[in-house]
């Protein structure tokens, strides 16, 4: 009897590894079982070496190494008989791939295999070829393959089909070779032939243009007629699934169609009236007709514009958006946001639906839906679908909450028409899921509020109502703090009242409550308790009748633990009690902020600097200086080396006490009104002059209004002798006022040497259609500074526009670029371009000046953009 049919070595072995208790145990079973298969592989013993590779393949599946067996599977498959041969074909299948060079050694076998005469020997030898057929492989074996898909048994010719679609993938170049063959398997009338027939064909379509064009040209018709037989064909029990006859010869015909006319409207000009007779007789009451409909939804999105056909295939979409089963409505959704683009009307139509599945409790469902809903919108349906998206705000899961308050909150920045709607809806998202609202989200909000000049008192009043109701949610709690702070006379005098709201009445100590309130509750947030002292500071100065009571809130953080509210304490309570001249000034309602500046800057449009490997950074538009230092900086004016705020980010600004910007917007071509720089802005809020210069050799201790908490030490009693220490500044085009910021203007006045050293003009950069000269001046009382004036010469016979200049500097300088002269350069010389800028060097005497720079302008409506270094500055400077 054979050992091995008897299957008791096996058997035994399996049934001792599942006895196992311990891994431990199961690893001694395979180990003694491994030793007497080498024991037997060492004495070649021939009677049981299928039944060893049988074992050898189950401990393979176990995860055990059996490389040592490998060279067994090649001598099985060299045996004569059959069962060796099946048996070692699959051990070669299970135990080696494409990238074992001992492959190598059976593309031999092989070849005789595919030559047999036993068609079932012919058919394994197939089957292993289309699992692990490396490169060179097909190159060796590829005629026999090519042969076989004219062999007369048709699970030779299958077999080889799906060989050759490996053959094609791993050498692309004999593609050619199997172009003729696979048309003739579209004629077959076997199921299994034709389908993987269809399939060859398709991969060859995709490998080779070639081949598209030939079947483009030769078998769309063809394929045309089989898939319309296929369709219209009488019952047959053994092609049926769910009284479809073959639905899976369907979807490969479908696909092969959608190759087929992909960019080619006569081939889809054939398709269309059967897609339309496929979408419209098929049964969606079963899962094998819902995967033929979707196929062809696919297909009718891929090929050449039919607009009816494509409605057609939306309303599809729209009835799988119906179905019970979830994996129909997921791809449904995934569908019509590639649908969309085609025909979002058709899509539009569909909405109501769409809304109902965001509500849908599968989380995958929702999140597809929403990001649908998001792409439905437009100005005309922005209203009704936004209060779809709020109204199920109010009862959503915990965990779509942030996915769903993101998407409104984007939806109604992109598309509100009017600030009023916009205000609302956001305050309604900050009441139902402040806390989910992200930081640039509000800040964008308080921007719109700063700009929205007639609406100050409808928001302040709608902000005061909504926190009464939902103090619990932080973020609205600091849009309305923020707004009270600057708004609260307006809330308490009934402000700006529009007709659409109801009066109410505040008194000045209800909002002063209002915000201590907001303080205590949010204990465990600094953001939100330091802004709750700077509105109350600014409320000191609105309500004088609560000046005290604010007083005795702010003096109770002068003993906090946090070093941002303990500073903030003690400065504002030196504000209140020793500065009252100064602090009606210092707390004036914040300047309007520039909202296209920010929405710029929060999607990412604003130019962004050029890192260059030697050399400074590149990209400070015309008229923006450098960014200012923060203000603390001020108490080392001495730093070399003092960093620019980032000025990526756009909301910053709102935790400052004053509100004040510190990072630039760029200046549109053609402005004539310098940009200010967060110190200039400041002294233009204090209403203390001009922007000034400061002096290097003062070190004054000012007050500090910095934005972010810092964990270094700063003393606490640094008012003590603020009046005593007055700040000195100069302005570079004359004489300023000795300004203390927090006691006034001092009679003194210092006096600027006018006549400086003089130094020549240079050639920074020349080409041969553009010439920029620097001419240089200084003041002799301030050596550190540089004035350079910049003239642009057009060299060329074409008249520039848009012109634009930038420039960067090392970080120990500090450059500020007036606006230039024009937009516009004359051609051949006959005019000229100016613009003056100003650097302070840090390191005078020690390092000369450097400085990288970019031109840009358009040339007969085309861009160009000129770069460069220059460091042959005169030295000295």
């Amino acid at each position: 009897m054979n050992p091995f049919s008897s299957g008791t070595r096996l058997r035994d072995m399996i049934r001792a590894i599942r006895a196992c208790k311990t891994a431990a145990e199961e690893r001694a079973v395979v180990r003694k079982e491994c030793a007497a298969i080498r024991a037997a592989i060492s004495e070649n013993d021939a009677d049981y070496r299928h039944r060893n590779m049988a074992k050898l393949m189950f401990i393979h599946m176990l995860g055990y190494p059996t490389h040592f067996g490998q060279m067994e599977c090649l001598k099985l498959i060299a045996s004569p008989g059959f069962p060796e041969k099946r048996i070692g074909y699959l051990g070669l299948m299970l135990l080696l791939d494409e990238r074992q060079e001992v492959l190598m050694l059976v593309t031999n076998s092989l070849k005789q295999d595919l030559n047999h005469t036993n068609q079932y020997i012919v058919g394994l030898a197939l089957c292993a070829l289309g699992n692990i057929c490396s490169a060179e492989m097909a190159r060796d074996l590829a005629p026999e393959v090519e042969r076989l898909l004219q062999f007369r048994d048709p699970n030779v010719r299958k077999k080889a089909a799906l060989c050759s679609i490996r053959i094609i993938k791993k050498v692309p170049d004999l593609a050619e070779n199997f172009i003729n063959p696979a048309a003739s398997l579209l004629k077959e009338k076997h199921h299994g032939v034709l389908i993987t027939g269809v399939q060859l064909c398709t991969d060859l379509c995709k490998i080779s243009e070639d081949a598209l064009e030939y079947f483009r040209k030769k078998c769309t018709d063809a394929v045309v007629k089989v898939l319309k037989d296929l369709v219209n064909s009488p019952y047959a029990p053994e092609y049926d699934v769910a009284g479809i006859t073959d639905p899976f010869l369907h979807i490969r015909l479908l696909r092969f169609l959608r190759v087929l006319g992909h960019g080619d409207a006569d081939a889809s000009d054939c398709m269309n009236d059967l897609l339309a007779q496929v979408a419209t007789k098929t049964e969606s009451n079963k899962n094998a007709g819902n995967a033929i409909l979707y196929e062809c939804v696919e297909t009718i999105m891929s090929i050449e514009d039919n607009s009816g056909l494509r409605v057609l295939a939306i309303n599809i979409l729209g009835r799988f958006l119906s179905n019970r089963d979830n994996n129909i409505r997921y791809v449904a959704l995934n569908m019509l946001m590639r649908a969309i683009s085609f025909d979002a009307q058709a899509v539009q139509r569909h909405r109501a639906t769409i809304l109902e599945c965001v509500k849908d409790s599968d989380a995958s469902i929702r999140k597809r839906a929403l990001d649908l809903v998001y792409l439905l919108v437009n100005e005309s349906n922005v209203k009704p679908l936004t209060k779809e998206l709020i109204d199920y705000l109010e009862v959503s899961d915990i965990d779509f909450k942030e996915d769903l308050t993101d998407k409104i909150c984007s939806i109604v920045d992109k598309f509100s028409p009017d600030k009023i709607w916009y205000i609302d809806q956001m305050l309604k998202v900050l009441c139902e899921a402040g806390n989910y609202v992200k930081n640039e989200v509000w800040h964008a909000l308080i921007v719109v509020i700063s700009n929205a000049l007639n609406l100050h008192g409808y928001t302040v009043r709608s902000l005061y109502r909504a926190v009464q109701a939902s103090i619990e949610q932080e973020t609205l709690v600091k849009v309305a703090v923020w707004c009270i702070g600057e708004y609260g006379d307006m809330l308490v005098n009934n402000s700006g009242m529009l007709d659409i709201e109801d009066p109410i009445t505040v008194t000045e100590s209800d909002a002063v409550d209002a915000i201590e309130l907001a303080s205590k509750r949010h204990n465990l947030d600094v953001t939100t308790r330091a802004m709750c002292l700077a509105a109350l500071l600014k409320l000191s100065s609105r309500f004088p009748a609560c000046s005290q009571r604010i007083k005795d809130i702010i003096v109770q953080y002068k003993g906090s633990l946090l070093l941002e509210l303990q500073q903030r304490a003690l400065e504002f309570n030196s504000i209140i009690e020793k500065h009252q001249n100064i602090r009606s000034a210092l707390v004036e309602r914040m300047p309007v902020l520039d909202e296209a500046t920010y929405s710029g800057r929060r999607g990412g449009s604003l130019p962004a600097a050029v890192s260059s490997s030697n050399g400074p950074p590149v990209g400070l538009p015309n008229g923006v200086s450098k960014p200012a230092a923060p203000l603390v900086d001020l108490l080392d004016l001495s730093s070399d080396d003092v960093p620019a705020p980032n000025s990526s980010g756009g909301g910053d600004f709102l935790n400052d006490l004053l509100g004040v910007d510190l990072s630039l917007a760029p200046s549109q071509s053609g402005t004539t009104q310098n940009q200010k720089s967060g110190t200039d802005a400041l002294l233009d809020l204090l209403s203390i002059g001009s922007p000034p210069a400061m002096d290097s050799s003062a070190t004054p201790d000012i007050l500090s209004l910095n934005l972010e908490s810092k964990s270094s030490g700063v003393p606490l009693e640094r008012l003590s002798s603020v009046s005593s220490m007055p700040v000195q500044v100069s302005s570079p085009s004359g004489a300023a006022p000795i300004v203390d910021l927090l006691d006034g203007l001092s009679s003194s006045q210092p006096t600027l040497e006018i006549n400086g050293p003089q130094f020549p003009s240079i050639a920074a950069f020349e080409s041969s259609s553009l010439k920029m000269m620097f001419d240089f001046s200084k003041s002799a009382g301030s050596l550190q500074v540089t004035s350079i004036k910049a003239t642009f010469t057009n060299l060329s016979a074409n008249i520039y526009t848009d012109f634009l200049f930038q420039a960067a500097v090392p970080k120990f300088l500090q450059l500020h670029l007036d606006p230039a002269s024009s937009t516009n350069l004359p051609a051949n010389g006959n005019g000229s371009i100016t613009q003056t800028m100003r650097v302070t060097n840090s390191q005078h005497g020690k390092k000369p000046l450097a400085m990288r720079f970019r031109i840009g302008y358009k040339v007969n409506g085309k861009d160009v953009l000129e770069e460069g270094q220059i460091t042959n500055f005169p030295r000295n400077l």
